[in-house]
């Protein structure tokens, strides 16, 4: 089968998957507003390009974090990714190191964040959930003792949000055999037969002591993060971490110039994909209205199903942006191969971009390829003067 756009990887991950898993990757929050924004808000800027600018060599590879990208992506970190193909961490790990680009394993991975450290090359990030105040400590020493690069700290998930697809589909680990499933399962046998054959997916990480005390087990039982979780256990971290770090979830100005004055690398504007608050604000809404911040990383996540989506973001500052639902997509229709399929269709959108832009390279993108799709103000350099 020829995938073309992520769109038709999306197509083909709905086809594979049982309506509980599916709903459980692509679901969002109540009414799936937010969901939905993230996508639209691409859609708000349009491209203004530039003409007669030599093209023979169009770069698109751009520093993230102080190293190379092949192109401006990273990919975000995604829990339980073995529901969608067997070892699915490790398969994203592999595709983003084929394809040149940063991996970021999640807390709520299924494979523990060492195995993942020895059998994936390339660059290799770890997002912290902080669930219970011991355990956070102890997966930052192993994830620093493993070698991880950049520590991301996700700071939108007190509660989880109300995932009504997953509510109705009565979601949980391990998978509840009801009929409704069984029945799925049946209608789905490329996905039962992998799930039956595979090791079944768990919280690799949690496989330790720390995760065994009465606190952290409640937690782990009911996903609740530590509501107490608040600036100065922030900065508890970054003085644990000595390398790279960037904190996601943040949305408020303030909050971002926060964590530039407590010596974080740098932000992931994201709302969590739309699965948190809905009606909240979108990143590349906010990435639109923050200031240059030199010596200061801003990336960005949701909705991005486009190379032009990319560019547009890097065009309004972001350093890259952080992609969940198009790799999964990939994933799940074809694990490593579908990964990387879905990477080779964002990077080729990309060039293409610049490409039509008039942009020679990633370096030279910014505001001035873009206008707002509403009825833009005169060009202030084509008005009169006096």
């Amino acid at each position: 089968m020829t995938w073309i756009t992520i769109e038709d990887l999306h197509r083909q991950a709905r086809r594979q998957l049982p309506a509980m898993v599916y709903d459980f990757m692509a679901g969002g929050a109540q009414d799936e507003r937010t969901l939905q924004a993230n996508a639209d808000a691409f859609r708000h800027w349009r491209f203004l390009p530039r003409r007669l600018v030599d093209l023979r060599n169009v770069n698109t590879t751009t520093p993230v974090l102080g190293a190379g990208a092949a192109f401006p992506a990273v990919i975000a970190p995604t829990g339980l990714n073995s529901l969608l193909w067997p070892d699915g961490d490790l398969a994203l790990a592999k595709a983003a190191q084929h394809c040149g680009i940063p991996f970021t394993l999640s807390t709520a991975s299924s494979l523990p964040l060492e195995d993942i450290a020895a059998q994936a090359g390339g660059r290799l990030w770890f997002q912290l959930y902080v669930i219970e105040r011991t355990l956070a400590r102890s997966l930052v020493e192993r994830a620093k003792t493993a070698g991880y690069e950049c520590l991301v700290v996700t700071v939108d998930v007190v509660v989880n949000g109300k995932r009504e697809r997953d509510m109705r589909n009565h979601f949980a680990l391990p998978v509840r055999l009801r009929p409704r499933t069984l029945w799925d399962g049946i209608n789905h046998p490329g996905w039962s037969w992998r799930y039956m054959r595979h090791r079944k997916p768990v919280l690799g990480n949690f496989n330790t002591p720390e995760a065994q005390t009465a606190t952290a087990r409640a937690a782990l039982l009911s996903r609740s993060m530590d509501a107490g979780f608040d600036w100065s256990a922030l900065d508890a971290i970054r003085q644990q971490w000595p390398h790279k770090m960037l904190v996601k979830g943040v949305l408020h100005p303030d909050d971002i110039l926060r964590c530039k004055a407590m010596g974080i690398n740098g932000v992931v504007l994201s709302n969590h994909g739309g699965r948190q608050l809905d009606d909240a604000c979108t990143g590349l809404e906010t990435l639109a209205r923050l200031p240059a911040m030199p010596g200061f990383e801003v990336l960005i996540d949701g909705g991005i199903r486009r190379g032009s989506d990319i560019a547009k973001a890097v065009a309004l500052g972001a350093s890259a942006v952080m992609l969940g639902r198009a790799t999964l997509y990939g994933l799940a229709s074809a694990g490593e191969h579908g990964v990387r399929r879905a990477l080779d269709i964002l990077h080729s959108e990309y060039k293409d971009a610049l490409t039509q832009l008039g942009c020679p390279d990633t370096a030279q993108l910014n505001r001035n390829y873009l206008q707002p799709a509403s009825i833009p103000l005169p060009f202030p350099s084509c008005q009169d003067t006096p």
